[in-house]
């Protein structure tokens, strides 16, 4: 699959940003507020992947005593309210992604980032972070009714860089990316880094795996990566 390649689809989280620390110190806030003992940065990193409503509720619930969904809900407004305030503040880049999206920029190739995560807390991440101009598409949480590991996101992102299905490659970071593209029919591969909600990177049925950013200009010289004309 990864041959004849047109265009770059990337996850957020995990994939080109490290969020861990904003989304843990939210999670912690609402705990907080809520009178819930807290967690640390390696319980959150578990819960990261399926979009804050999930967060939400695998931060109250596991291993915990369980919420319904009215405490649920209540406790995402209040995390959503502290995510608003740290979104972006300690949030960084993994090693050579600016270079790679730059560099993908400036050759013309299609990219879309593909994201669970909220337009109201995408926008102004990628914002922070440097790398929405090198970005033709967002896909977020929000913008459909599905999220991932659904592929219509995937698709949608698709048909936003005129692109077909088996011309994308998806850039993830754990079984929810990859699931969503082999639903999508679009090639898949995965970072060694980042959140795969406590699953083996390496047991993810996917395409390939790269244990850094600046192994994706090797991988896409080699699969006869397309710029579109």
């Amino acid at each position: 699959m990864l041959q004849n390649l047109r265009a770059i689809l990337f996850d957020l989280d995990g994939t080109l940003a490290d969020a861990l620390p904003d989304l843990a110190e939210a999670a912690r806030r609402m705990l907080i507020e809520l009178n819930e003992p807290t967690r640390s940065d390696e319980e959150v990193a578990r819960f990261i992947g399926k979009g804050v409503g999930v967060l939400v509720e695998r931060t109250l619930n596991e291993g915990r005593r369980p919420h319904d969904a009215a405490e649920c809900a209540h406790a995402l407004e209040i995390f959503k309210r502290h995510y608003a305030v740290v979104n972006g503040l300690r949030a960084t880049l993994y090693p050579d992604v600016l270079t790679t999206l730059a560099a993908l920029h400036q050759r013309g190739v299609p990219c879309a980032c593909v994201t669970n995560k909220s337009r109201e807390f995408t926008l102004p991440l990628l914002s922070s972070l440097g790398i929405a101009q090198f970005l033709d598409a967002v896909v977020c949480g929000d913008t459909l009714p599905q999220q991932k590991p659904a592929p219509e996101p995937l698709w949608h992102a698709c048909e936003l860089l005129n692109v077909a299905p088996t011309e994308a490659l998806m850039v993830g970071d754990s079984a929810n990316d990859a699931l969503a593209a082999r639903r999508a029919g679009i090639a898949v591969v995965l970072m060694r880094y980042g959140y795969s909600e406590g699953v083996a990177v390496d047991s993810i049925d996917c395409d390939g795996l790269l244990s850094s950013f600046a192994e994706l200009p090797h991988l896409l010289a080699s699969s006869r990566f397309r710029v579109p004309t």
